[in-house]
């Protein structure tokens, strides 16, 4: 007989929303109670201000480019004040963004991101994301040459 223990905490439970709530169910008013007023993005894209606000802009640009956005979160791994999540998104490119324009096509591609809490709320986000994968499945950009494998 297996055992599985699983233990979900305050943090992951708080974090888990993001995807899950403010992206999957257009609940951005959350945002405001998830994240810090004093948050610190990271990784934040070109031209907008690492800041909760900045935050607001950029999920909202993506779920405009991608109103069907699903996230799946595949993995979640907790230290401390830390949490890492590994997600999957899927979406339909039906408008433009960060200049590249809308194509029709549907991706699936993966995340990973890291977040600290303070006070019960995000305080601080790092995150990677496989964008040449998303790109290449949108058109954007042609798939990579293979590299022959030599003995």
């Amino acid at each position: 007989m297996k055992v599985v223990f699983t233990m979900t905490t305050d943090i992951k439970r708080m974090t888990d929303r993001i995807p899950l709530e403010v992206l999957n169910n257009d609940n951005f008013g959350l945002i405001d109670e998830i994240v810090a007023t004093d948050f610190v993005e990271h990784d934040p894209q070109p031209g907008v201000p690492p800041t909760r606000e900045g935050l607001k802009q950029t999920l909202q640009a993506l779920k405009t480019a991608f109103p069907d956005l699903r996230y799946t979160i595949e993995d979640s791994l907790e230290s401390g004040d830390k949490i890492v999540h590994r997600l999957t998104g899927t979406g339909t490119m039906k408008a433009a963004y960060m200049g590249m324009p809308a194509t029709g096509k549907r991706a699936t591609w993966t995340e990973i991101h890291i977040g600290r809490v303070a006070n019960g709320r995000l305080a601080e986000h790092w995150g990677l994301v496989d964008q040449l994968g998303l790109l290449v499945q949108l058109g954007i950009v042609a798939a990579p040459g293979r590299v022959p494998v030599t003995a």
